[in-house]
């Protein structure tokens, strides 16, 4: 490399990472980024022209400023100092001046993010941070193309922006998206980081096959009544075979009539016909991620392929933007991907370069969002449901919305306006007939009196075993776990207290008791973590008062498979020191207080349940939801993404990355390259208003400074009370008086 020759990055001896030449990550970039955006355009409606030359322009200038004298200086030093004179603004300012605005707005937010656009119009020097920078830059920008043409090539002439593109917020994203994952994978690459990825093949006439093979054997199972089988295939059967036109449709086939294989069908067979790339299995739960993956992974994986390169699992978030980090994120390049609906829908209304890398991957895709009726809030459905459409209508994506408990909210104009018809996979007659056998198997009742810790107790063990108990915290539920053992009680607890892999270990060792028909006399404690896609079969199941859609889920944990005469599930309520009440929970616990009152548990189908539920939450908490949801749509229209990013949070929870495995953790101090997903599945997620507290600050150190991630040094047992192990020992202090200083 002659030493003349200017750079991107600096090198980093420590970790045996070279410089990288300007021309050499300008190349990089353009090649990847210009894929990226070939790819997704094949499935786009509109004009693809300016999208495609908005990209390819970011990219070729997107590093313009780091030619700057003062710039290449710090990069040669190879030190640690920050770049003094924004890098951004050059090619910002090269672009604004021949009236290329979109790739302009793309390479000024390359690294802090889409900006708002109504905040930078105010400002009146558009995507420019100060005078000074202003000044400088325009003064300089010449001799910055100059260097440009010497090291990298001749610039072509400006593209014209009067052909027009489409550019909605959604549009803007996915080209954005194609810039920074070049941006990102480019240096992660050089870095070591990352490896070019190869892509898998889809083979989904194959994999449907494989499928088709696979429901046939379960078929077989012993344990599962004739009537639970006879269901389970025509269910499987009517999904499979219906028509794949439709962009759009419902399946409210109730719990644990087989629709996670059955929808699966019917999207391999749309992959088939509409030439799709990806199938997005969208889980609203950590804890079912791993579940359904095994499934996928038995059913669909053909001889002699990688079963992580074609199912992909991704578990709660791992978007970093520090450089150091970049290498752990979880990109959406496999056939299928399983993903939480907090990444998926966070996804589509972000800013971050870090959470929209992946995002250009969507178009051209199948996606399955189960369990939809714990998707997200109810009010950010209004602005969701215009990004799904958008994606339908332009961007050649499937959309299977399933659910034991389906609320119909299309049907509802505070949510959709006009309403729309959204078609069943399943025929009426179908749907009637399983819900006459749903009543059949399982019936649900309410108490109306609160209970004490004790008390509850006392109520629990009054019924049969084995019983499922489900609390709205991880507090709640890791405390009475602790007091039921501490009792002499048969217990086990799961709650994303413990990381990925320990939940998975019990939700195993969860399965293999429940099959021991002699060993009745014990409870699960869990969260509602349980609450879906769990394939358990209690005898009773209690659930603190939350709301109609989780009652009737937990419904699908007690005699799934219908052996059994009617069992019982118990909606009851709980006040105690020790365990912490939702407060978001207060109206959807009122309405299903009502419905109990009025009978709908006896004379409504689950499907008319939860719509009537979600109607009266919606009345009753309409001003606080109408105004949310106008808000986002609001600044959706007027470009404000990051205001759109702030307000779309599925939980609104500032949550961190919170590493359990020493070795993980001390790979990670050290810099060493650590699998994504093994990161992941190591690790918890915690409040970052938790860290910061008493109970929590003298367990979680920051991994290398780096404040989006940090290790657990408390007290931690993965077989029981995960990280709540550490922590019940401070609750129980504080509840005597006692305080940590």
């Amino acid at each position: 490399m002659n030493s003349e020759e200017p750079l991107a990055r600096s090198a980093k001896p420590e970790r045996c990472i070279p410089p990288q030449t300007y021309a050499k990550h300008i190349s990089g970039v353009i090649e990847r980024a210009t894929k990226n955006v070939g790819a997704m355009m094949r499935y786009y409606s509109g004009n693809t022209r300016g999208l495609k030359e908005a990209v390819k322009r970011a990219a070729l200038l997107h590093d313009l400023g780091k030619l700057d004298k003062a710039n290449q200086a710090v990069l040669k030093k190879r030190g640690k100092k920050h770049l003094p004179l924004n890098h951004v603004d050059a090619g910002t300012t090269y672009l604004s001046r021949g009236k290329e605005y979109e790739a302009a707005f793309f390479v000024y937010g390359h690294h802090i993010g889409l900006c708002s656009v109504p905040k930078e119009a105010g400002r009146g020097t558009l995507f420019l941070r100060d005078e000074r920078i202003y000044n400088e830059v325009d003064q300089k920008i010449e001799n910055y193309i100059a260097d440009h043409e010497v090291w990298y090539g001749k610039l072509d002439k400006q593209f014209n922006e009067a052909v027009k593109s489409e550019w909605t917020g959604l549009t803007r994203r996915l080209a954005f998206s194609c810039l920074v994952d070049g941006d990102y994978g480019d240096s992660a690459v050089h870095s070591g980081g990352e490896t070019e990825k190869q892509a898998v093949r889809h083979r989904w006439k194959e994999r449907l096959e494989k499928l088709n093979k696979y429901v046939q054997d379960l078929q077989k199972k012993p344990d599962v009544s004739e009537t639970r089988k006879a269901q389970r295939q025509k269910t499987f059967k009517t999904c499979r075979d219906a028509d794949t036109q439709p962009a759009l449709y419902a399946c409210d086939s109730p719990v644990g009539t087989g629709k996670t294989t059955a929808v699966m069908a019917h999207l391999l067979r749309t992959a088939i016909d509409k030439k799709l790339r990806h199938i997005f299995v969208v889980l609203p739960y950590t804890n079912i991620i791993k579940q359904s993956v095994d499934v996928y992974r038995k059913a669909l994986i053909l001889p002699g392929e990688n079963p992580e390169e074609v199912v992909a699992e991704h578990h709660h978030q791992a978007d970093f933007s520090s450089y150091d980090l970049r290498q752990h994120a979880s990109l959406w390049t496999a056939p299928i991907i399983v993903t939480t609906a907090v990444q998926f829908f966070e996804t589509l209304g972000a800013n971050h370069p870090a959470q929209l890398r992946k995002l250009h991957e969507l178009p051209g895709s199948a996606i399955f969002l189960d369990e939809a009726h714990a998707a997200i809030p109810t009010w950010l459905w209004p602005q969701a449901w215009r990004w799904l459409k958008n994606l339908s209508d332009s961007w050649r994506c499937y959309f299977v919305l399933a659910s034991g408990s389906l609320p119909q909210f299309w049907q509802n104009e505070k949510i959709t306006s006009p309403t729309e018809d959204v078609p069943n996979l399943l025929g009426i007659k179908q749907r009637t007939q399983v819900n006459k056998q749903e009543k059949e198997r399982v019936t649900y009742s309410s108490k109306e009196e609160e209970f004490d810790i004790n008390g509850l107790l006392e109520f629990i063990e009054s019924k049969n075993g084995p019983r499922l108990v489900v609390l709205n915290t991880v507090q709640s539920a890791a405390v009475l776990a602790w007091k039921m053992r501490k009792t002499g009680k048969q217990v086990m607890h799961l709650s994303t207290a413990l990381t990925p892999n320990d939940r998975d270990a019990l939700v195993e060792d969860i399965k293999l008791r429940l099959q021991k028909k002699d060993d009745t006399d014990w409870t699960l404690v869990a969260t509602s973590c349980v609450e879906a896609g769990m394939d358990f079969s209690f005898a009773t199941a209690f659930r603190e008062s939350c709301g109609a859609a989780s009652l009737i889920q937990i419904g699908g944990r007690v005699n799934r498979h219908g052996n059994s005469a009617q069992t019982e599930v118990f909606d009851f309520r709980v006040n105690d020191p020790l365990m912490k009440n939702n407060p978001q929970l207060r109206t959807s616990r009122n309405v299903l207080k009502i419905l109990f009152e009025e009978k709908y548990f006896e004379t409504k189908d689950p499907t008319e349940i939860v719509t009537e539920a979600m109607r009266r939450e919606l009345m009753s908490d309409f001003g606080d939801f109408e105004q949310m949801s106008l808000e986002i749509i609001k600044h959706e229209r007027t470009n404000d993404y990051p205001e759109v990013a702030k307000l779309c949070k599925v939980i609104d929870a500032n949550t961190r990355l919170v590493v359990i495995s020493p070795e993980i953790a001390e790979a990670l101090r050290c810099y060493e390259k650590v699998d994504p997903v093994q990161l992941i599945r190591n690790s918890v997620q915690i409040r970052f208003f938790k860290i910061n507290t008493n109970q929590f600050s003298s367990f979680c150190i920051p991994v290398n400074d780096h404040q989006e991630m940090y290790t657990w040094l408390g007290k931690y047992d993965g077989r029981f009370l995960g990280y709540m192990e550490a922590i019940i020992p401070l609750l129980e202090m504080e509840a005597d008086g006692f305080a940590m200083v």
